[in-house]
C-alpha cells in the first residue's frame, strides 16, 4: 500500500529555527520535539497550526454474552442518541477545541437508524462471539475498514490536518485486549483490564473469554487477526488510520481500543505508525503494552479510561502551544538578542 514520506528535510530546518529561538536550547522540552515532529508531517519548516477532526465509530461485540462487561449492549445505541444530543465527553472535547465531530455506526445492535446526526454505515448488527467464532467474515472486516478510510478522506477533503478516532460499542475492550495480545505477543493476564469496571467475577469470566479467542484463532496470520478477534468499529478505526497514512496527515492516538486499531493498522503496514503520535497511557491494563509495540511515547498519563476519542482530544491545546510557540517566537536575531 501507499504511504506519505514523513519530510526529514522540513525536520532538519524545523530543527534549526527551535535553535534559534529566544530561549536556552531544549528549554522548552517536549514542545520542542512536538512542533518539529509535525513540521515533519506537514513538510514545513513552521507547521500549520492544527484543524481537527474527531470520528466516534461505534459497534457491538458478540462476547458480550460471555458477561464480560458491566453493562450491557444497549447502552451502545443510548450512547448514540446521547453524542447525537451533545451530552457526551468528547461533544465537551471538540466543542471546546474548534473540532468538527461526525459519529458512525458501523456495527450497534440496535436500530439506531432514526437518530439524526449519526452517520449510517452499519455493516453487521454487532460481531460474532470471538470465543466460537470469527468476529467478522472477510467482506464484512473489509467494508468495515473501507467505512473507516471514507470518512478519513472525507475529513482530509474538508480540511481537516489532525485526525482522532474515537469508540464506542459495549465489549470493545475485551476484543481490543484479544487483538493486542495477538499483535504484540502478550499474555491475557499481561493486558485484559477492567474495561468500564467490571467486578472480581467478570473480570474472570473476562481473562478466560480471551484465552479462548486466542486458542479459537490461534495461527491467524498478523493482518487477519482483525477479523477474527476484533470489532466492526476497531476495524474502522484501523482503516481511517490508514487512509491518513496513505493521504500524509497525522493521527492522535487515544486510549486501549485506538492502541489495538493502530496495532492492526502496522501489522498492513509499519510504516504507518509514523503519522501516529500517542497522546496519553489510559488506566487501562495493557495500553502501555500497547504503545510500547508501536514504538510510541505517550504525552500524558491523566489516569483515564473512557475512549471516545477523550484523551486525544484532551492534548489539543498543548499540541497547537508547541505549534504556535515555535512559529511566533522571535528568534536571537530578529530580536536583536546575542546568543553568544
Amino acid at each position: 500500500m501507499s504511504v506519505a514520506r514523513i519530510d526529514t528535510a522540513a525536520l532538519d530546518a524545523a530543527q534549526t529555527r527551535q535553535n534559534s529561538l529566544t530561549k536556552p536550547q531544549g528549554s522548552l522540552g517536549n514542545l520542542e520535539d512536538i512542533a518539529c515532529w509535525f513540521a515533519a508531517r506537514q513538510g514545513k519548516t513552521i507547521p500549520d497550526m492544527l484543524r481537527p477532526h474527531v470520528c466516534v465509530f461505534a459497534g457491538d461485540h458478540g462476547v458480550v454474552k460471555e458477561g464480560v462487561s458491566a453493562f450491557p449492549s444497549v447502552v451502545t445505541g443510548e450512547m448514540l442518541k446521547n453524542f447525537a444530543a451533545g451530552g457526551a465527553a468528547i461533544n465537551v472535547l471538540a466543542k471546546q477545541n474548534a473540532a468538527r465531530l461526525s459519529v458512525v455506526d458501523v456495527g450497534v445492535q440496535s436500530d439506531v437508524s432514526t437518530i439524526e446526526g449519526i452517520k449510517h454505515a452499519k455493516v453487521r448488527a454487532g460481531t460474532g462471539n470471538i470465543t466460537k467464532e470469527a468476529a467478522m467474515t472477510e467482506w464484512e472486516y473489509w467494508q468495515a475498514v473501507a467505512v473507516g478510510e471514507e470518512q478519513a478522506e472525507k475529513a482530509i477533503a474538508d480540511g481537516a490536518n489532525i485526525l482522532i478516532a474515537g469508540d464506542m460499542g459495549i465489549g470493545n475492550t475485551t476484543a481490543s485486549a484479544a487483538l493486542i495480545c495477538e499483535l504484540a505477543l502478550f499474555t491475557p493476564e499481561e493486558v485484559v483490564g477492567r474495561g468500564t469496571g467490571v467486578d472480581d467475577e467478570a473480570y474472570q469470566l473476562k481473562l478466560k473469554a480471551v484465552r479462548r479467542a486466542l486458542q479459537r484463532a490461534q495461527h491467524t496470520p498478523s493482518k487477519d487477526a482483525m477479523r477474527e478477534l476484533g470489532g466492526l468499529e476497531i476495524a474502522a478505526m484501523a482503516g481511517y488510520y490508514r487512509a491518513a497514512a496513505r493521504l500524509g496527515v497525522p493521527v492522535l492516538l487515544d486510549g486501549f481500543i485506538s492502541a489495538a486499531a493502530a496495532l492492526a493498522a502496522v501489522a498492513w503496514d509499519a510504516r504507518i505508525s509514523g503519522w501516529m503520535l500517542a497522546t496519553h497511557v489510559s488506566q487501562e491494563k495493557g495500553h502501555a503494552l500497547a504503545l510500547k509495540a508501536l514504538g510510541l511515547e505517550p504525552l500524558l498519563d491523566m489516569n483515564m479510561r473512557l475512549g471516545e476519542g477523550s484523551g486525544a482530544a484532551l492534548i489539543l491545546p498543548l499540541l497547537q502551544s508547541a505549534i504556535a510557540l515555535h512559529r511566533d517566537m522571535a528568534t536571537f536575531e530578529s530580536a536583536g538578542v546575542s546568543d553568544k
